[in-house]
C-alpha cells in the first residue's frame, strides 16, 4: 500500500513539474527601418498572372518584361512566368 502511495505521489510531482515548464523563445524585435526602405512599385498586373492572387505594391518577387514590371506572390509564380512570359503578359 505504501509503495502505491509513494508511486502516485512521485508521478504527480513529476507531471506537475513538466506541466509548469514554459518554452523560452526569444522573438526578434521588428525593425521598422527595414520596412520603410521597401519601395512601392506600380505593377503592370493587378493580379498574379499565374495563381491570380492580388498584387500589392511591396511585393518582392518581380519580373520585367517589355519595360513593364510584373509582381508575383512567390518565386515559384515568377519562375513560371519567366518560362513563357508572352503567354501571361497583359496585352
Amino acid at each position: 500500500m505504501k509503495s502505491k502511495i509513494f508511486l502516485t505521489a512521485l508521478l504527480s510531482v513529476s507531471l506537475m513539474a513538466c506541466a509548469q515548464e514554459t518554452p523560452k523563445v526569444k522573438h526578434k524585435k521588428a525593425n521598422t527601418a527595414v520596412k520603410s526602405d521597401v519601395k512601392k512599385i506600380k505593377f503592370a498586373n493587378a493580379v498574379d498572372p499565374i495563381c491570380h492572387m492580388p498584387t500589392e505594391p511591396d511585393m518582392k518577387d518581380t519580373a520585367v518584361y517589355k519595360n513593364k514590371t510584373y509582381g508575383f506572390c512567390s518565386s515559384l509564380c515568377k519562375d513560371e512566368f519567366k518560362k513563357n512570359p508572352e503567354k501571361y503578359a497583359q496585352k
